[in-house]
């Protein structure tokens, strides 16, 4: 006997009156939106989180039913996604913008006023793309046979207003274990990650078509999701470790740097749905009726712009700005330290411990030198420390020191555990030092 499928096929009426009610939740807050909108008045985070709600709600509904397959019920599915994914870029911008006299930013009056206009720009540009779909939706939905009152709103204000309000700050300082070592740490993966996106050679233009080489080529959702995590990641280890201790309280750059942390992880939220919107369902990467309909509602060399011009130059910004302030609390919180370690057995400091020494210095902040008969020698350059060798040789030393900071002085001590990996063989906490293809 043949199990008998789970899956029950039901009828577009009986779809019906499953999905009137998850549609007329949609269309009261998408009513209180254009009313919001078509009067100029400003969209609250609050009035774009509850579009994202209702939207992601009857994208779910349909989903589940699988109206994307359905010949009836797919263009409608497909603009209800488009609506929650612009819907998501808006909320992130607005909660920058609301954030932002909160982010203690040291930017000049010129970029502050640059970045607002551009900001507001791209979200007048998310807004009218909405309502566009929003019509369309309507439209289709009626086709369809569903009830739509596009007159009612809900009358209900708590959306329409943003509370400005806040508690006093009174929490305690915190006592966080090895919060100065963590601080040092998190800088150093910010650093890493704002010469990461700048190595990305992505800059504002003025020319559509640059943009469209750009995207998906070079920055797709995949790619910003990346950047994105990275920085989530500092930022996670800032909240967890920094935030609200001693060590915050007494460093001013720590209280400022917080945010040039938060400016380009929002900034990146807003490119990943923008980028996840162009790739998902504009038509110059997915082909058909529904994303031709798409790209006439959302003008996609606009959409371009937005992301490359607006998300991702401000991104980069932000990070630049911040990557400074880096600089300085690690000038300010890195301490040098000395050791002394074996010379590599049996040749000394030829061209590969010499390699792997000058390759640690590079890893972290800082100056790491080598000490050899009253003579530093910078541990950034192979050839200083191949001159140093020469010395270590001539004077036959056993042992040499190094100074720097903790952090590589402790590489090189394991470095030096291991005999300098003469043997191939690179711990767990040194595989950075690997050769590609060992």
């Amino acid at each position: 006997m043949e199990p008998k499928s789970l899956i029950q096929i039901i009828s577009e009426q009986e779809f019906l009156n499953i999905v009137q009610e998850p549609s007329q939740l949609f269309f009261t807050a998408s009513i209180d939106f254009s009313n919001i909108v078509e009067a100029e008045s400003e969209v609250s985070r609050k009035m774009y989180s509850r579009l994202m709600q209702e939207s992601e709600y009857l994208e779910s509904v349909l989903d589940e039913h699988g109206a994307r397959e359905n010949k009836a019920w797919s263009f409608f599915s497909e603009y209800i996604a488009c609506i929650r994914n612009l819907a998501i870029a808006a909320f992130y911008i607005k909660h920058i913008l609301d954030r932002y006299p909160y982010y203690k930013l040291k930017e000049s009056i010129e970029i502050k006023d640059e970045f607002h206009t551009a900001a507001t720009r791209t979200l007048k540009f998310i807004n009218r793309s909405i309502l566009n779909l929003k019509d369309e939706v309507i439209r289709t939905g009626k086709l369809n046979g569903l009830e739509i009152i596009s007159d009612r709103g809900s009358d209900d204000e708590f959306f329409k207003i943003e509370s400005n309000k806040r508690l006093p700050k009174n929490i305690m300082d915190d006592e966080v274990k090895e919060e100065r070592e963590r601080a040092i740490d998190l800088c150093q993966k910010y650093r890493k990650i704002a010469k990461m996106i700048d190595d990305a050679k992505i800059d504002k233009s003025d020319n559509v078509e640059n943009f469209r080489t750009l995207i998906p080529a070079k920055l797709d959702e995949k790619i910003v999701r990346m950047f994105k995590e990275h920085i989530h990641s500092v930022q996670s280890e800032y909240d967890t470790y920094v935030k609200n201790t001693s060590l915050e309280k007494d460093n001013e750059d720590l209280g400022n740097f917080r945010g040039y942390v938060s400016m380009p992880l929002h900034l990146l939220e807003v490119v990943l749905w923008l980028c996840h919107f162009y790739e998902r369902h504009e038509d110059d990467i997915r082909h058909g009726e529904c994303k031709q309909n798409i790209s006439r509602m959302v003008n996609k060399d606009e959409l371009l712009g937005h992301i490359v011009n607006f998300g991702f130059h401000f991104s980069k910004h932000f990070l630049r700005e911040g990557d400074k302030i880096a600089i300085a609390i690690l000038a300010e919180l890195v301490k040098n330290i000395r050791v002394e370690v074996n010379v590599p057995q049996p040749l000394g400091f030829h061209a590969r411990p010499s390699t792997y020494i000058s390759l640690i210095a590079r890893q972290y902040d800082g100056e790491l030198h080598m000490l050899v008969a009253g003579e530093k020698y910078n541990a950034k350059s192979v050839m200083s420390l191949l001159q140093a060798g020469g010395a270590i040789a001539d004077k036959g030393f056993k042992t040499v020191e190094f100074e720097g900071p903790q952090q590589a002085i402790e590489d090189v001590k394991i470095l030096a555990q291991y005999n300098y990996c003469e043997e191939g063989e690179f711990p767990r906490k040194l595989s950075y030092l690997k050769p590609e293809g060992v």
